[in-house]
């Protein structure tokens, strides 16, 4: 299978991924407050979470960036264990991810007809 990036694809997962950033920051103070994390793991799994899903919304131009992209949806779900919340909202952004993918292949194949 040829996976073919397009600018609409990488518009759309930049986007979930920008949108996912914030929240997974987000989940440090959460973590910390609310569920007694220790900030050491909570800014070390919100944080670098939040930098990877920048890093990766960089690297949607090729191919890979789609399977990292994907990756960070899995530990978005994982965060789950830190603040149970995430466990919906990584479903969520699960959903919206694979959504901007399909939605923009699909765009953009209809107007390159």
């Amino acid at each position: 299978m040829n996976f073919q990036v397009t600018p609409g694809m990488r518009r759309l997962g930049a986007s979930v991924l920008g949108m996912e950033a914030i929240v997974a920051g987000l989940i440090t103070p959460v973590a910390i407050t609310v569920n007694g994390v220790t900030p050491a793991l909570a800014v070390t799994v919100g944080i670098g979470l939040a930098v990877l899903c920048v890093v990766v919304a960089g690297l949607l131009k090729r191919p890979f960036g789609y399977i990292a992209g994907s990756v960070v949806q899995v530990l978005a779900i994982c965060t789950g264990f830190l603040v149970t919340a995430m466990f919906f909202l990584g479903a969520i952004f699960t959903a919206l991810w694979i959504t901007a993918i399909i939605v923009a292949r699909r765009v953009e194949g209809a107007t390159t007809r």
